[in-house]
């Protein structure tokens, strides 16, 4: 029986184009006619084969916003690339072909495009669909590591001690905690660790939080001082300590499987402040955090080109000079003479967000030129 044809699969080659935006899907010239879908392949893979920039696929969800999540292809399936007389691509999965070409700007369907209908959502449960970039990065952000403000931790629950008399408990322990839980409930202990620091504004915009381990509620603990609630501890990632944090933990949720990837709305810029890595520099489908969160608009799926600021210059009367090649006295006393020339940003890579707190986000690099570093510059692709 043929799968049916998803419309994420046939965004591979759409050419969409507005007044808003003069984005083009560019076919690669290397795009293979034929390729079998892997297991371990995302979206993201197969549409780098097929498109110059990757992260435009998801452009032909705007012939029909009413569908939440398009439809999905799996291990097996055979895509097949070829051309109609007008040079228009054709895109098969299992011989069933779909035309894509351009929409009118008003994002009606024009003649050669099959318009989606609506149809009931799709779950990844009980399937083997390909997802929109590897889980496997993500999957410990999405389900446990937060980014919190000081006032969020201290409204917390917190560890007042253990049914021994240790100060670091650990698997096999009763934690006694004060505060009010939810009976039977996970929970992961979290630790208050760096602060996340603007260096634009030198602002805190929250404290990273640090997963020490997970516990199950025994009993729910009352208002009253003298009436803590008792966990079980399951699983230690560190030694928990007296006044770390209880976390409702996301045991059972569903994960965002499938990102809409777009630009911003709005313009945006900002920068990487954090990495998860202890590297100096890091790379492709590593997480980073940036300092713009739900306050400045950024939204799950949002895509972000990365950018370096190139070293500034003095042209001086004895040559060109790099500014950071001057001496602390000539810093001191205003620097080099001649004329100081900013010279522009170049991007060396992409990035997309998956998880807004307040003031922070985590995302995901997709691409590099270079090696990223804490400091580059996030902005519009």
């Amino acid at each position: 029986m043929l799968k049916t044809i998803t419309s994420s699969i046939a965004a591979l080659l759409f050419c969409l184009t507005t007044s808003v935006s003069a984005d083009i899907l560019a076919i690669k010239p290397d795009a293979p006619k034929s390729y079998t879908v892997k297991q371990g392949d995302t979206l993201w893979d197969i549409s780098g084969l097929y498109l110059q920039q990757p992260w435009l696929w998801p452009q032909l969800w705007k012939l029909n916003p009413q569908v939440e999540n398009p439809h999905l292809i799996y291990p097996g399936d055979v895509l097949s690339l070829s051309y109609d007389q007008d040079g228009r691509p054709i895109l098969s999965v299992n011989g069933n072909a779909i035309k894509v070409s351009p929409a009118a700007a008003d994002g009606t369907a024009t003649q050669g495009i099959r318009k989606l209908s609506p149809q009931a959502r799709k779950s990844l449960k009980n399937t083997k669909a390909i997802t929109t970039i590897p889980l496997m990065m993500i999957r410990p952000f999405l389900t446990y590591e937060q980014s919190l403000s000081a006032e969020q931790i201290d409204g917390l629950p917190y560890v007042l001690g253990a049914d021994d008399h240790v100060k670091n408990a650990s698997q096999g322990h009763i934690l006694y905690v004060r505060g009010q839980l939810q009976q039977d409930a996970a929970y992961g202990i979290y630790r208050k660790g760096k602060a996340y620091i603007d260096p634009q504004t030198e602002e805190i915009l929250g404290y990273e939080t640090i997963l020490v381990g997970t516990a199950r509620a025994f009993r729910a603990g009352g208002a009253e001082v003298d009436q803590p609630a008792s966990v079980a501890v399951l699983d230690v990632k560190q030694e928990i300590r007296q006044g770390d944090r209880l976390i409702p933990a996301a045991d059972g949720q569903s994960l965002p499987a499938f990102f809409m990837m777009r630009k911003p709305e709005q313009p945006l810029s900002g920068t990487i402040i954090d990495t998860t890595s202890d590297l100096r520099e890091f790379s492709s489908w590593d997480i980073v955090v940036l300092n713009r969160g739900q306050q400045d608009g950024l939204k799950a799926g949002y895509m972000f080109s990365i950018s370096r600021q190139s070293p500034t210059v003095v042209d001086s009367s004895r040559g060109p000079v790099y500014m950071s090649d001057a001496s602390k006295y000539q810093k001191l006393m205003g620097g080099l003479d001649g004329d100081r020339i900013e010279m522009p940003k170049e991007q060396i890579g992409e990035l997309m967000v998956f998880k807004v707190a307040e003031r922070t986000s985590f995302a995901i690099v997709t691409g590099t030129k270079k090696p990223i570093r804490v400091g580059d510059i996030i902005g519009d692709l």
